[in-house]
């Protein structure tokens, strides 16, 4: 069988556009450009037969490697196309929602979600507010989605919101940095039904200075795009990750992302003062941390899964091209899952198992219910320089000066008096703690089923 390709023609600003859909594009054609927009960037495709007039709504990019924006089309058709044109809106508004998303095939999307956003007005370089109203809230409207909006306005306020949460949102949204996804998991953790909370997908839009989630999710060329963002809040699909207890004298919080000691928790806590200049201030972290070059002395003990590095990466590579099972065909209703209490700590003193005194991460699975440890051996500055140069491609998982282990649990002891300790960019006491993996807890939304690093085994070629 052929493939079904249906053809309408629309009168828009005194001009004649033609819109063709087949079973993979939407083609739009006007002043003689020809445009084809892929079936998971149409949101919006509604016919007014009382006025015979037709509006579609997507996002495309006016540059190859420019961001997404979002383009409305309104015209007028002729009443004896009204029929012919009414198949065409519902023919491409189902193959917007049962396309294929990327790599993974959206079908069981839902138009219309319930969603619960918390805008983070002072993170990063305080543009937070604008962005949202500006660009991100017309693309979430035009796909469809109810909102109900709400403005943090002090720490801590959007763990306020997520403990006492009702429980009926389709997904929760945050405009802000990784800060707040951290208030939201731990306001989730201590909320009357935990579990349940956490089986609402959250889904960041990369407003703030850190935005280490929405690069996992949406890879390094869309992870500050904040239209491909609000694109995987209509159209990504629940996906189960792994979340941590972070347990420090007594004390237990839950960390989605990294902790970190010495050069990398020195970037973040360090230039806590410069939020204002967004992400650059990292940059100013790490010249300034190459400069005193402190080496950062600890007691690391781990319970080990694997630290074969060939290992780890063949088997990150298999799962993303053969294994979806991460994520969810449809979002969970608010009256499904468990309402128990979180999984119970099962780390206690050290037996047998543990090993004693011995992207960031580009073999992480999202829920292998294991936990990615890296730690960096005394190098000099260039080598650690060199590294970090690599590190967006992964190229520097594979030096010998680098440790790379997949654990249960480990803990972490500083042996210096003084130091910095970030957990999700957090600052936290710089004390003893330790760290357990909780497999599947949490929810994210995702148009991959997997975190989009581009990292392959050693020796592959790109596909």
């Amino acid at each position: 069988m052929g493939e079904q390709v249906l053809t309408v023609h629309v009168v828009s600003s005194g001009k004649p556009v033609t819109l063709t859909c087949s079973d993979t594009l939407l083609t739009v054609k006007g002043s003689g450009k020809l445009r084809d927009i892929p079936f998971h960037q149409l949101i919006q495709a509604d016919f007014h037969p009382d006025t015979l007039t037709l509006q579609i709504s997507y996002v495309s990019k006016k540059k190859t490697n420019g961001h997404l924006s979002l383009v409305r089309l309104e015209g007028t058709v002729k009443e004896s196309e009204s029929n012919a044109v009414k198949e065409w809106t519902e023919s491409a508004l189902k193959a917007a929602f049962e396309c294929a998303s990327l790599a993974l095939s959206c079908a069981g999307v839902n138009r219309g979600r319930r969603v619960k956003v918390l805008v983070n007005p002072h993170g990063g370089t305080r543009k937070g507010a604008a962005i949202f109203t500006k660009t991100v809230e017309p693309v979430l409207r035009a796909g469809g989605c109810t909102l109900d909006v709400q403005y943090t306005t002090h720490s801590n306020h959007a763990y306020e919101i997520a403990k006492v949460l009702p429980l009926e949102y389709d997904a929760i949204v945050t405009v802000s940095g990784d800060g707040l996804i951290h208030e939201v998991m731990n306001g989730f953790a201590h909320h009357e039904y935990p579990m349940k909370a956490f089986s609402i997908p959250i889904a960041p839009i990369p407003t703030g200075s850190g935005n280490g989630l929405s690069l996992n999710i949406l890879g390094l060329t869309d992870g500050f795009d904040v239209v491909a963002a609000a694109l995987n809040v209509i159209k990504g699909l629940p996906m189960k990750v792994d979340v941590f207890s972070f347990v420090q004298n007594g004390k237990r919080s839950i960390s989605f992302m990294s902790q970190a000691m010495g050069l990398m928790a020195d970037l973040d806590i360090g230039t806590e003062h410069l939020r204002w200049m967004g992400d650059t201030r990292f940059m100013y972290g790490l010249f300034r941390g190459m400069v005193t070059f402190k080496p950062c002395a600890v007691q690391f003990s781990y319970k080990a899964a694997e630290e074969d590095k060939d290992k780890m990466a063949q088997e990150c590579y298999a799962r993303r091209i053969n294994d979806k099972s991460a994520t969810e065909r449809t979002i969970p209703a608010a009256n499904e899952g468990s309402d128990l209490a979180l999984p119970p700590l099962t780390t206690n003193e050290l037996d047998e198992g543990w090993t004693t005194d011995f992207m960031a991460f580009p073999v992480s699975l999202p829920d292998d219910g294991l936990i990615d440890i890296v730690a960096q051996t005394l190098s000099s500055r260039s080598e650690v320089m060199h590294d970090l140069a690599e590190g967006p491609k992964g190229g520097h998982f594979w030096k010998d000066s680098l440790h790379y282990i997949k654990a249960h649990a480990y803990r972490m002891k500083p042996l210096a008096p003084k130091g910095a300790l970030s957990v999700d960019g957090e600052m936290f006491p710089f004390e003893a703690f330790e760290v357990e993996v909780h497999q599947k807890l949490a929810t994210l939304l995702s148009p991959h089923g997997y975190y989009a690093a581009d990292f392959l085994p050693r020796g592959s070629k790109s596909p």
